[in-house]
């Protein structure tokens, strides 16, 4: 026994020894060598060895030599899911500090020649048509001439089987198979069992409490009866949630067990389950924006008002830029499932470059939404339409710094305005339509698709008001991906507006370009026809360009290069081509969950002469703009 102690002191001290090397010491540096075929980041995040940050306050990763050594398999195995089966880990390096406190780790790897697809078939897609089975090749991501990647292949099965099931075939099964075509070269087969063609059954609703059924219910976009499809279930849950009365969605269909035993029917039963959440919700904010400068917001909502689903909100904000209160409510499924009126009121102070503004009024809107499928069942596109009756009283008056300028006192008169106090008011009554076509794939960050608008606006003539004037104003935007990673982001924006005489056109519905989402090489309001001295007054017409180039840098980090025309003409309907400012420069992308961070340094490539800014001559061509979301 005697013996033993010193032996298990021994084996304690070791083990304590063990622990400590595995439990203090950092992994200061983690690198891959080699890494050509595959995305290094995406490799080091599927291993369980990290590197430690470099921020004091970062997270700090520990060295754990059984964890390194099951990373070593781990990356050969990450390499033959993506087609490199002879990948192989050739060396690897650990070196220890001289304080013995950190690790710098290298692993070297030999990527070897991959698996190519020589080529993908498809076979017994005979249940879909031919143009969504076309699309359907076009838009699959295993393709020929690439390595055969298993989660590529596996995500391609998954869209042929989504296809089929929506197209009446809720059983449907795809096989993948591969048969050699000479060495490291397959072509993959993808096999088909529609099974039989079914359509929907009863609906069963669980889970609401103070929601009734109804109100689930004219949601759905499918009825007992139709054709079985499965993005029609996917698009009711996705309108259930919008209606933010839910925390927990979910349409199922009730398919009997797919072990091949008995008959499959042809009429499929769905649920719906719901879990309400809260209805009454109120939200504080405060940010930050080159133009708004320091902000504060506060919302109260009720989603589901006297019932129904109604909705209605009170808002109070307050900025440098504008502050005040609005009110809205909102009745959906008026006339049907795609019509919704709102009503909205607001007491509403904007102080803008070149003008004060104060609102009090309100609108009434009908929307009608429509939604429609593409070639697949994951294609979305919406079009709205509204209208719109506004009535308003409006007080405003132009900036003081105008008022000391004798020279204005002739456009002042011109502009509607008293020469004396640059004062005016008056009120607007207009009825708006517009129209909106949406096929992008993200409301915060548009990677693919376009988004087209279209507004029209009248004023006075059988309206009873002050104003009197017609408004006509388009906008289109395009996201186009290139090689998988960059986005190529377009657009163009025109508008005009005409009245007789100078009280016709209000001053603050004239024409102003310039700012963090305009052109950025100028601050807010800076475009446009200037006065005798210099000061920006606004016009009648406007036409704005812009491009930028998206290019993911690092993490949510992404990098811009955007170049921006447009101006601004005193007469309506009148857009002079060879008259456009230009601005360009770089920008900076943080992604969030609520949009992305912005940051752009916009320079002017060819000024405007005489301009004002401040009261006094512009100094600099350039312009930095921080805020929330993308530019367009």
């Amino acid at each position: 026994m005697r013996r033993l102690v010193p032996l298990l002191v021994l084996l304690l001290a070791l083990a304590l020894a063990a622990c400590h090397e595995e439990g203090t010491i950092r992994v200061r540096s983690f690198k891959l060598e080699g890494v050509k075929a595959v995305d290094a980041g995406r490799l080091k995040s599927a291993l369980v060895t990290k590197q430690s940050s470099k921020l004091p306050w970062g997270e700090k990763r520990r060295f754990d030599r059984r964890k390194l050594e099951a990373d070593l398999q781990r990356v050969e195995a990450f390499y033959a899911d993506r087609g490199y089966p002879d990948a192989r880990v050739t060396s690897f390096d650990v070196k220890l500090n001289q304080a013995q406190d950190q690790v710098d780790i290298a692993i070297v790897i030999a990527e070897g020649a991959p698996i190519v697809v020589h080529e993908t078939t498809f076979s017994g897609f005979g249940a879909i048509p031919q143009a969504h089975f076309d699309e359907l090749g076009r838009r699959v991501p295993l393709r020929a001439g690439q390595p055969r990647d298993r989660q590529l292949l596996q995500v391609t099965r998954e869209m042929a089987v989504n296809e089929l099931r929506d197209h009446g075939h809720p059983y449907a099964e795809v096989t993948a198979a591969e048969e050699g075509k000479g060495e490291k070269r397959v072509t993959v087969i993808f096999t088909a069992n529609p099974g039989p063609v079914a359509r929907f059954g009863p609906i069963d609703v669980v889970g609401n409490r103070s929601v009734g059924d109804e109100v689930v219910r004219r949601e759905l976009t499918y009825k007992p009866g139709e054709l079985f499809r499965v993005s029609q279930m996917q698009e009711s849950q996705r309108k259930l949630y919008s209606l933010e009365l839910f925390q927990f969605v979910n349409v199922e269909a009730n398919n009997p067990e797919r072990s091949g035993l008995g008959a499959r029917p042809t009429e499929v039963p769905t649920t719906v389950t719901v879990g309400e959440g809260k209805h009454r919700r109120v939200k504080v904010g405060v940010g930050y924006g080159s133009e708004e400068q320091a902000r504060a917001q506060g919302e109260w909502r009720h989603v589901n008002f006297f019932g129904g689903a109604r909705t209605a909100n009170a808002l109070a904000k307050w900025s440098s830029l504008d502050r005040g209160v609005r009110f809205g409510f909102t009745q959906p499924y008026i006339f049907g499932p795609d019509f919704s009126f709102s009503l909205n009121g607001q007491q509403w102070y904007a102080n803008e470059p070149a003008y004060r503004l104060t609102t009090r009024g309100g609108r009434a809107t009908l929307v009608h939404r429509t939604l429609d499928r593409g070639p697949l069942a994951r294609d979305q596109h919406t079009t709205t339409m509204s209208l719109s009756l506004i009535r308003e009283y409006e007080e405003y008056a132009i900036d003081n710094e105008a008022l000391l300028d004798l020279k204005f006192r002739d456009d002042l008169i011109a502009l509607g305005l008293d020469p004396t106090t640059g004062y005016a008011k008056g009120t607007l009554t207009a009825v708006g339509f517009d129209v909106q076509r949406n096929t992008t794939n993200s409301l915060l960050d548009a990677s693919t698709g376009y988004v087209a608008t279209v507004h029209l606006e009248q004023a006075g003539r059988w309206l009873p008001g002050t104003f009197r004037y017609v408004e006509v104003s388009g906008e289109g935007r395009h996201y186009w991906p290139i090689a998988g990673r960059l986005v190529l982001a377009n657009r163009i924006r025109a508008a005009s507006i005409d009245g007789p005489g100078p009280k016709g056109v209000p001053f603050f519905k004239r024409y102003f370009l310039g700012g963090s989402t305009s052109l950025r090489g100028w601050g807010r309001f800076e475009v446009s026809p200037l006065s005798g001295s210099g000061l920006p007054i606004g016009g009648a017409s406007m036409l704005e360009l812009s491009s930028e180039v998206r290019v993911p840098l690092v993490g949510n980090l992404t990098g811009v290069l955007f170049l921006d025309g447009g101006n601004v003409w005193p007469d309506a309907w009148d857009v002079n081509l060879n008259d456009l400012r230009y601005a360009a420069g770089p920008g900076l992308r943080y992604n969030t969950p609520i949009g992305p961070i912005r940051f752009d340094v916009g320079r002017q490539l060819n000024p405007i002469p005489g301009l004002l800014v401040d009261g006094e001559p512009e100094k600099r061509h350039w312009r930095m703009h921080i805020s929330i979301g993308q530019a367009f």
